[in-house]
């Protein structure tokens, strides 16, 4: 797995994304924007699905959380700042971080998985 195409296929996902949340239902691109947003999913979750599946289970463990690990476009953030707002990524479940909302987001430059809790925690918890 070579990480600086793993990080381009990442940021051009995150852009197509962002791109279509621009556009309102009634724009005459949206259909189109929108097929390509999803095969652009299923490449990525085809080339890379089983390597981030496999590091999202990791740090579903580490993080003592049992929530269920979903396909690695769940996690994508609204830009590719590479920082996550709290709202962003997917919920977990961590006994680490418990009684708290704490997400985890799958960001670019360079790939890796932050875990975000309320307003105060962020924190870098798998690299590519």
């Amino acid at each position: 797995m070579n990480p600086e195409e793993l990080n381009r296929a990442l940021v051009a996902l995150i852009e197509k994304k962002a791109e279509l949340h621009k556009l309102t239902y009634d724009d005459a691109r949206y259909d189109d924007v929108e097929e390509e947003l999803h095969d652009l999913e299923d490449d990525f979750n085809d080339e890379y699905g089983a390597f981030l599946e496999a590091a999202l289970e990791k740090v579903h463990t580490d993080l003592g959380s049992d929530t269920d690990v979903l396909l690695p476009t769940a996690y994508l953030p609204a830009n590719t700042s590479g920082t996550p707002s709290p709202k962003e990524g997917v919920w977990i479940d961590s006994e680490k971080y418990s009684g708290k909302e704490a997400r985890l987001t799958l960001v670019p430059n360079p790939t890796r998985l932050v875990i975000t809790v309320g307003k105060a925690v962020q924190q870098e918890v798998w690299k590519a």
